[in-house]
């Protein structure tokens, strides 16, 4: 097994975290700037340009969002309203025809 380096997603949640709005729930999202900062280090990924450094910080973005992810979905699925149920949307078709 190879051991890795990576930020530890709970040291970012002071600076990257946004709780918004959606409905009657809460749900989490990376800020913006961590969000441009996640985008900045997946094109250098790409270019294949990042230090070790940088490969340890979009980890521990990469494992934020999904915990976000995971914390949103079980929000969702217990809110009275979610917009992603297939009711829901089938509702929101109905309305657009």
């Amino acid at each position: 097994m190879i051991t890795q380096s990576m930020v530890q997603p709970s040291s970012l949640i002071p600076v990257g975290m946004n709780i918004v709005p959606l409905g009657n729930v809460f749900l989490f999202h990376l800020t913006d700037d961590l969000q441009d900062r996640l985008e900045n280090l997946l094109d250098r990924k790409k270019a294949d340009a990042l230090t070790n450094e940088q490969i340890a910080e979009l980890e521990g973005i990469i494992e934020l969002s999904c915990i976000f992810t995971l914390i949103n979905a079980q929000i969702a699925e217990k809110a009275a309203w979610c917009p992603l149920k297939p009711e829901n949307l089938s509702e929101n078709n109905s309305r657009i025809k």
